[in-house]
This record gives C-alpha cells, structure tokens and sequence, in this order.
C-alpha cells in the first residue's frame, strides 16, 4: 500500500462509495493502525476473561461458546467499514492479533496472529465481493459472518480435529451467528456512533453515515 492525499468522491449517499484500489492516504494507515492496536488490546483483554464467560456455554452445550469468540472478530469489519480500502479488514484485524499476542496470550504468538489473519480474510472477501461499494448493515453482518466462518474452520483444524459431527455444527453455526451480531451489526452501529461525533470526517464512512442521518 502507498500514500497520497488525493480526495474522495463523497457525492453518492445511497450506500455505494467508489473504491480506488491501492489507494491509501497517510490518515488511512494511521486511523486504520489506531483502530487495531485499540482491538488488540481488547482482544488481550477478552482473552484473560474466556475461560470464565465461556465456561458456562461449554457445560451447557459445548460448541456453542463460539457465539462469544465473535468478539474477537470485529476489528477487520470495523477497519473496512471505516477506512473502505481493499486490505483494510486484513491489516486491521491482523495488526490487533499481533498486538494481542506482543502484550501477551495463552494461544501462542504464531497461533494468535495465524488466526487474526484468517478472522481478517473472511470479512475482507465479503467486501471485495461487492467491490468495495457497498456498506450498508446487510453487507456488515455478512461480513462478520463470513468472518465468523473463517475463525470456525480455522478452530476446528487446529484446535479440535476429529471432534463430533454435533460440536462441528454447533460450533460452526454459533460463530457465524455471533460474527455477524457482534462484529457485523455492532461495528456498523459504532462506525455511525463515531461518525456522529465527528471522529470520522475525514472518510467517506464518517460524511455518509452523518448525511444519511
């Protein structure tokens, strides 16, 4: 990625922004770095509660806590929402599991920044799929699904091979429906939150969102 200062098209309302593919501006990379060391630090954070908040859930149905794991989704759908650039789901969710695992993780630092990759990918494939156009509230929760998916298949790989065709469904099923609540719907509603403030009145993302208001 490189850096320029040339302007957005802020014109269009409806939803659609055109992407410049490759286009990254100095406050794109920095806004987009903040955003992943800030979901870094609450991913670590999150991490030292798991076992207590998900205890409960694996009693009661195991498979099923990966609903809650989705909280370790929302920061590649918050950067592409944010920044609406290609890569930006990738870097932002990746730079927050390489913060995670610098201050600290019971998974392991390759594991850890292995599967922030993954988490990223999957929400970075929904938004490449409509061309980076299109960000309204259906194409966040589909984003956080698909990178709700991603962290399923790469848990059940890696951390639970040969388990029970019941537990594979569960656990697939939970965390697609918790990324697409947690890191989908809840990231859209942060961004307009943040928008409203004026946080973001240097992006697209921040302008519409206030229009659209």
């Amino acid at each position: 990625m490189h850096a320029t200062l040339a302007p957005q098209n802020t014109s269009n309302t409806s939803g659609t922004a055109p992407a410049r593919i490759g286009n990254w501006r100095v406050v794109d990379i920095v806004v987009a770095s903040v955003l992943g060391v800030a979901a870094g630090v609450v991913f670590w954070a999150w991490g030292l509660a798991w076992e207590t908040v998900s205890s409960p859930l694996k009693a009661a149905l195991p498979g099923v806590q990966a609903g809650l794991a989705a909280v370790w989704l929302f920061a590649g759908v918050l950067g592409g929402l944010v920044i609406r650039k290609p890569g930006a789901a990738i870097y932002t969710s990746t730079l927050a599991a390489v913060v995670s695992a610098l201050v600290g993780t019971q998974w392991g630092g390759f594991l850890t920044i292995e599967a922030g990759l993954v988490q990223g990918l999957g929400a970075e494939l929904i938004f490449l799929l409509f061309l980076y156009r299109r960000w309204t509230l259906p194409v966040a929760i589909l984003a956080g699904a698909s990178a709700g998916l991603g962290m399923a298949i790469n848990d059940l790989l890696l951390w639970y091979p040969g388990a029970a065709t019941q537990f594979l469904l569960i656990y697939t099923v939970s965390a697609i429906i918790g990324g697409a609540v947690i890191a989908g719907a809840l990231s859209w509603f942060a961004v307009r939150g943040l928008a409203a403030t004026g946080a973001l009145s240097r992006f697209a993302s921040g302008r519409q969102a206030r229009i659209a208001a």
